[in-house]
């Protein structure tokens, strides 16, 4: 029952908002006269009903008193005969008259007609009222089997003195009925009546008015958007008929002209739509208003644009601030320029590093695009060039010109001075002073020629990338490297050992450039180990987690083996601070003890070697305790 009083009301609902607004206020209006006159009627017949009862009620009341004072002498002289007779002819002559009665004051009922006293009984409020003998006049109305009835008792008093009392029941006018039902049937028939005349009214509306209205309504907002397949079909005559024939034949002319242009608009749109999409540089097309109308897919990833994207939207919402707070100006001011003179067309170019996000350098040119007339401007094309690989280049590049001009120029100057002073002061100097002068200008133009070697080694192994790679013994490759600095390690002090674990497979690599690294990463331990300590190199196999590419932060299993290699010594140590920075080009930190001489190239050496090695090599140190650098290679499958 609740379900379909819902769908009645949701019905309703509809119906009322799909009238237009004249249906809406001849409803309301409608509404409201009838209520007026319903509500007037209601009251003027209730009036009536009400004067009519109050007449009655008088009569009765009379008509009661009347025959009292006609009885109550009859009943002092005890001339009951006489009352019984002149109550038999009232009661016969008063057809309204339903029953008399007589009580004494004992509350007996010694005489009544037509009914005998024990049948008068049977009503419970004569018998209440005899109960109470009433000593004042008492008017009761009650119902008897759909008719009215108005029972009236009068005491029966004389000279003070109370003799009892009279009942008299006597019949409503049945004006006061016909009225009541009048009233009621009455008042439905003028409800009825008008909203039939208000139901019949608003269909008639909908359907000659409303209806035709609402249809051409929609036709003319689907033709606005395109579909020229929009008809109207209504059986309608006169000037409704006349528009709607009008409008279908508009359709029809709209719809040819789109069949015969389709094709070549279609062909010239996805012309430039392939031409946008395939260039390797962001195109985003604006309007007048910076409302992206066309983009493709890599000025949406310079920007960062999700999937929820749609065109029509405004393009500062999707450009970081910086180049928000550069590009507006430039935009606006292009849009609002008068472009009569050819000559000031131009594009304007901008360069931004992005500080936030994707960290993305990128290069913008902004093109004006006018109309056939060229007398405005109607929208801007920008193009956006991804220029971070570029700018990092440039970095670099200054960079390491930066170093590599100061690493030269130092063991260069050094070399001039101490020549110059050989030069100048050659009478002056003894033999040991010459020779200990010469000796140090010898080992600069070693630390330089050892500097130019390693500039050129490392660039080349960033610039390289096709080396050859084949099968090696891993324990091969170390026996190699310990060998080859026996004799250094055995001026220090410093004992040389090698782990290397029982059948190790065969390692994937270049066993030249590998031999590079491990006598680097040998060289630097030490050159930075105490006396008199030791150096170990091992190597073993590991599982392939993403730790072994040694990101410590990420672990997940690779079902395979990979040999790990370390070169771990008790020297000196670093202060966790400085482990980033080993491995940057000419990099070299100063130790407790002195500045000790090198390249700063080493390291940047070996990192480049085993990124070409698909590999990465990290360090563990720690201050006075030593340091252990580690790297993965691949198995030889």
């Amino acid at each position: 029952m609740e379900n379909r009083l819902k769908k009645f009301l949701f019905s309703l609902n509809n119906l009322w908002f799909n009238f237009n607004l004249q249906t809406r206020l001849m409803t309301v209006a409608t509404l409201v006269i009838s209520l007026t006159t319903g509500s007037l009627t209601f009251w003027a017949l209730n009036r009536i009903q009400y004067e009519t009862r109050a007449s009655d009620t008088r009569f009765t009341r009379d008509l009661g008193l009347l025959l009292s004072a006609n009885v109550t002498p009859l009943i002092v002289n005890n001339s009951y005969r006489e009352l019984f007779n002149f109550s038999e002819r009232f009661y016969n002559n008063a057809s309204s008259v339903r029953y008399i009665l007589y009580s004494n004051n004992s509350g007996d009922i010694f005489f009544s007609i037509p009914f005998s006293p024990s049948e008068i009984l049977e009503s419970d409020t004569i018998e209440y009222v005899i109960k109470i003998r009433p000593k004042n006049l008492l008017i009761i109305k009650r119902s008897i089997k759909g008719s009215q009835l108005t029972d009236v008792f009068v005491p029966l008093v004389f000279e003070e003195e109370n003799f009892g009392f009279l009942g008299i029941g006597i019949n409503s006018n049945p004006t006061i009925i016909t009225t009541s039902s009048l009233t009621r049937d009455l008042t439905t028939a003028v409800f009825v009546s008008i909203w039939v005349m208000v139901i019949l009214g608003a269909i008639f509306n909908a359907i000659t008015i409303t209806k035709p209205i609402k249809e051409l309504s929609i036709g003319v907002k689907n033709i606005t958007e395109g579909n020229f397949l929009q008809r109207i079909n209504l059986p309608l005559g006169g000037e409704f008929g006349e528009l709607i024939l009008s409008f279908n034949e508009m359709g029809r002319k709209l719809q040819n002209y789109e069949e015969k242009n389709i094709e070549k608009i279609t062909s010239e749109k996805t012309k430039l739509e392939t031409l946008v999409l395939a260039i390797a540089d962001g195109a985003i097309l604006l309007d007048s208003k910076l409302r992206i109308i066309l983009i493709n897919p890599i000025a949406r990833q310079l920007f960062d644009m999700d999937d929820n994207f749609e065109l029509g939207e405004p393009l500062l919402n999707y450009l970081p601030d910086e180049i928000k707070f550069h590009l507006l100006p430039s935009l606006l001011s292009m849009l609002d320029e008068d472009y009569k003179d050819l000559s000031t067309y131009s594009t304007n170019e901008f360069c931004f590093k992005c500080t936030k996000k994707n960290q993305k350098a990128v290069r913008i040119l902004l093109t004006i695009v006018l109309d056939q007339k060229y007398k405005s401007s109607c929208g801007i094309v920008l193009t956006i060039q991804d220029i971070t690989k570029e700018f990092e280049l440039n970095n670099a590049k200054s960079s390491f010109i930066s170093n590599v001009s100061h690493e030269l120029r130092t063991p260069l100057f050094n070399i001039k001075s101490f020549i110059e002073t050989i030069r100048e002061y050659n009478d002056t100097l003894t033999i040991d002073q010459k020779l200990e002068f010469l000796y140090i200008a010898n080992r600069e133009t070693n630390r330089l020629s050892r500097l130019v070697n390693d500039v050129l080694d490392l660039s080349k192994f960033e610039s390289e990338k096709n080396f050859k790679f084949q099968s090696f013994c891993v324990k091969q490759l170390i026996q190699q490297v310990l060998s080859s600095y026996q004799l250094i390690a055995k001026d220090k002090k410093i004992k040389l050992l090698a782990e290397v674990e029982k059948n190790l497979p065969l390692a994937f690599g270049n066993f030249d450039l590998l031999l590079q690294v491990l006598s680097n990463l040998l060289s630097n331990s030490l050159k930075f180990s105490y006396n008199s300590s030791v150096i170990i190199i091992r190597a073993y196999l590991v599982d392939n987690y993403t730790f072994s590419r040694l990101d410590f932060k990420k672990f997940s299993y690779c079902n395979s083996k990979i040999i790990r290699v370390e070169v771990a010594d008790t020297g000196i140590g670093l202060d966790p601070q400085y482990k980033s920075l080993v491995f940057d080009r000419f990099s070299r930190i100063e130790n407790d003890i002195h500045t000790l001489e090198g390249t700063g190239l080493g390291l940047s050496i070996v990192k480049s070697i085993l990124q070409n090695h698909n590999s990465k090599v990290d360090l563990i140190t720690q201050k006075h305790i030593g340091t252990i650098f580690l790297f993965d290679l691949t198995i030889d499958k």
